[in-house]
């Protein structure tokens, strides 16, 4: 099997949000059974929610593949965190505690969890990140879905926007500080 790059593991996070929608709201009726649990705080449709996931997601693998730096990836697997990994964590443990199926869950674990475990691997053999870093994103990325839980889309506005400028910082600055070297050398143009 052909060996699958960091970037190339992460197109895998797009689709695997398409087939949890299905799952979610095409088979079943996820806003009706979170409705019954939670505050409507969430007046996007699922949608719209479905398409602005995606979106970001994209321009988050873009700012990616142009800057190619520690702090690009950790931005993007923490938003992966946020969107992917805690929405399994909080579909396995709604259904446990309310005892009524989350729509969404077979999806959340058999997709999103797999999938991102493979971009983590990818991650760490590619020395794009480290374990410690996992673990930070990982917190950071919980925390924004709880905060987006309780307060709604600004939320994602807000922590996207926060993220996608300190990638633009961080990776020009890392750009003009290595301009030679990566003129000279474009394929090792990853900074760590």
């Amino acid at each position: 099997m052909p060996r699958l790059s960091f970037q190339t593991s992460l197109l895998f996070a797009p689709l695997a949000y398409a087939i949890h929608h299905g799952e979610e709201n095409l088979l079943l009726d996820f806003r009706a059974w979170r409705l019954s649990y939670f505050p409507d705080n969430n007046a996007l449709t699922t949608e719209a929610m479905l398409t602005i996931l995606m979106g970001v997601t994209f321009v988050y693998l873009i700012l990616n593949s142009i800057f190619r730096n520690r702090v690009s990836t950790a931005l993007t697997i923490g938003f992966l965190m946020g969107s992917q990994v805690a929405n399994a964590i909080f579909h396995v443990v709604t259904t446990i505690i309310y005892q009524d199926y989350s729509p969404g869950m077979i999806t959340s674990v058999l997709l999103y969890l797999p999938v991102n475990f493979l971009i983590w691997r990818v991650a760490l053999k590619e020395e794009l990140t480290t374990p410690l870093i996992l673990f930070f994103v990982f917190i950071m990325g919980g925390v924004v879905f709880l905060v987006f839980e309780a307060f709604g889309p600004i939320v994602l506005l807000i922590a996207t926007l926060v993220a996608w400028i300190l990638m633009i910082v961080f990776g020009l600055m890392n750009k003009s500080a290595d301009g030679e070297s990566a003129q000279q050398a474009p394929s090792e143009n990853l900074q760590r």
